[in-house]
């Protein structure tokens, strides 16, 4: 028998192998093993959870930049921003035509010409006949009498507007010491109080016109009246005229705030401005024939319990502020260019389907109402027409705001839960006569507000305060009613220094 059939023939052999110990790992060594997996587990659990905050961060970051980014890039075409931040505060606004015209600048053939009006000759201030000095056919002399001379059909009329050199006028008044011829005691005549100061209510009232309406600063106006009028006059002196004016025109303003409640329809809106640095704000109430602004404290609700009472029975047109929301719970109008620009806003910065499908809805219906209102300005249809033809579209918003009311993007719930709880207050210059569907009128009346904040930068006391507010009412007001502004102030003030009452701006 071989030496290998007699290992096989004996069996496997026992006991312990060369190589047992390097194929199967001691318990020592799995202990250790597991260990080291252990602590690279947790070190790369850790890492995960590093890198799991930084691109927590770096997203926050990223949101944080593309909210600035939209902020930076809103102007008063698609948010609630004014016109006058447009420019350096925000992307310019889109003027003028996206195609360039093929028409040539100016007057288009068959365009009647538009020409300076003559004045009647009875108004003018001189009339000069101009004769020629020879005839441009045979050449012979011609005379220069206007007397002789044989004219044939009208002549040819030319007039110039000139302003003469201008010079103050200024009166001296004396008081001498007149003795009687009874009692041999002097008596001097008291001054009159209409002449009280050094100026008179013309100069005063283009002080105050200057300052107000057309938005000069202080020392500008001292300017004009020395190098343009000839009137030397201090700093101090303007603002002495500028209070005066203010005195003058309380009582009438004072009698347009008590209208206030009164009215029918009002459109309100407000903006910042500032006294001595401190937060303030320019509220504008517009009526149909006469503006009443006021600066306050607050821009919340109080301001208008103050100046239309605990409620206001009439039709409130503003914007979707939270303090009109709070304070009055009957008719009012929500203005629809703030929401079409919300809806725009939205459009240009939110690159997703559903907010582009909701905003492009609602600016079809929004496109579709305003047709229907246009057609009623022109005479189109009447109002019984415009309001049976709107119902689909009422209907129409109504059920698109329901269906978002939901919607995980925030600015599409807000937005919608708005139109669906108030949808009365879209609606409502469809049925009322004298509301609009907007609120520009309480806009325009606070941009002459806004313009003269940029200038002159609010007011240094509450004097101050009480002063723009009356002047600027005056302004307006005048503005609305087709009167001049500038002779009113100069009435005013001579009514003012003689303690006579002044004259209403209640329309009549």
């Amino acid at each position: 028998m071989s030496a290998r059939a007699s290992r096989r023939a004996r069996g496997p052999r026992t006991g312990p192998s060369r190589h047992s110990h390097s194929n199967h790992p001691s318990r020592e060594q799995l202990c250790r093993e597991n260990e080291r997996l252990l602590r690279e587990n947790e070190d790369l659990r850790r890492k995960i959870s590093e890198r799991d905050e930084q691109l927590a961060d770096a997203e926050k970051q990223i949101a944080d930049l593309e909210k600035q980014l939209v902020l930076r890039r809103q102007n008063s075409t698609n948010s609630s921003k004014p016109p006058s931040s447009d420019g350096l505060a925000g992307d310019p606004r889109g003027r003028g035509r996206k195609r360039k015209s093929r028409r040539r600048p100016g007057a288009q053939p068959g365009h009647a010409g538009h020409h300076r009006r003559l004045v009647p000759t009875v108004e003018v201030s001189a009339v000069e006949i101009r004769l020629p000095d020879q005839c441009r056919h045979c050449g012979k002399r011609l005379p220069q009498d206007p007397g002789r001379v044989t004219a044939q059909g009208e002549p040819r009329r030319h007039q110039v507007t000139e302003i003469p050199p201008i010079r103050p006028q200024i009166t001296e008044y004396q008081f001498p010491d007149v003795v009687c011829g009874h009692c041999k005691k002097r008596t001097r005549a008291p001054l009159p109080e209409e002449m009280a100061g050094h100026f008179g209510p013309q100069l005063a009232a283009l002080i105050a016109y200057l300052t107000v309406v057309c938005r000069l600063p202080r020392r500008v106006v001292e300017a004009l009246l020395a190098q343009v009028l000839g009137i030397q006059i201090s700093l101090g002196s303007t603002q002495k005229c500028w209070e005066e004016a203010s005195a003058a025109v309380a009582a009438p303003c004072q009698e347009l705030e008590k209208q206030l409640p009164d009215e029918p329809v009002l459109n309100a809106d407000e903006t910042g401005w500032r006294t001595s640095g401190a937060k303030r704000f320019l509220w504008a109430f517009v009526a149909a024939r006469y503006v009443v602004y006021t600066v306050a404290v607050t821009r919340g609700s109080g301001v208008l319990t103050r100046l239309l009472g605990a409620v206001f029975q009439g039709i409130l047109c503003s914007d979707r502020f939270s303090a009109y929301l709070k304070y009055h719970q009957g008719k009012a109008q929500f203005c629809w260019a703030h929401l079409k620009r919300n809806l725009l806003g939205m459009l240009e910065f939110t690159k997703t389907s559903a907010v582009e499908r909701f905003c492009r809805d609602a600016l079809a219906q929004h496109a579709r109402l305003f047709r229907l209102w246009h057609k009623f300005r022109v005479g189109q249809i009447d109002r019984n027409q415009l309001y049976l033809r709107s119902i689909p579209i009422q209907r129409r918003i109504v059920e698109l705001a329901e269906r978002h009311l939901d919607s995980p993007h925030r600015e599409v719930r807000n937005l919608a839960t708005t139109l669906f709880v108030y949808n009365e207050r879209l609606f409502t210059f469809l049925e009322e006569e004298g509301v609009q569907p907007t609120n520009n009128s309480a806009e325009r009346a606070l941009r002459t507000g806004v313009q003269w904040r940029k200038i002159c930068f609010g007011n240094r006391s509450a004097a101050g305060e009480v002063a723009t507010a009356r002047l600027l009412t005056v302004a307006e007001t005048c503005d609305l009613q087709q009167l001049n502004a500038l002779a009113y102030l100069a009435a005013a003030i001579a009514c003012h220094r003689r303690r006579q009452p002044v004259a209403s701006l209640l329309p009549r």
